[in-house]
């Protein structure tokens, strides 16, 4: 079993992340030592854990992460992260779009400036 602090070096989340994830039911402890309050957690909490760094770095929200960790099997994981990137290649498009707009927009105005 490991304490938050260890945990929270092995696994790159700090200390308020886990807190945090444990409020909200997304990682909690294995055990809580009932005298000092300190938190444990063991080698599938590391997994777990390991898991929600990667889907918070896909741009999933707290909800979508405890859809995909209260199922178990972990079935629906590939189909959600597949949806997630679509959402993400729609919205780079999206942003792109904008950028050209913009820089058409700066091209027009550079344009309108060489011919006064």
């Amino acid at each position: 079993m490991y304490k938050v602090s260890e945990f929270s070096r092995m696994t790159g989340l700090s200390k308020e992340t886990l807190r945090y994830y444990a409020e909200v039911k997304l990682l909690e402890p294995i055990y809580i030592d009932p005298h000092n309050k300190y938190r444990y957690y063991d080698n599938g909490s590391y997994l777990i854990a390991r898991l929600l760094v990667y889907l918070r770095k896909f741009n999933f929200t707290i909800q979508e992460m405890l859809e995909v960790v209260r199922d178990e099997s972990f079935d629906n994981l590939e189909l959600l992260i597949e949806e997630k990137r679509e959402k993400l290649v729609l919205e780079k498009m999206r942003i792109q779009a904008i950028i050209d707009e913009m820089d058409e927009f700066f091209e027009i105005e550079r344009g309108d400036e060489e011919n006064d």
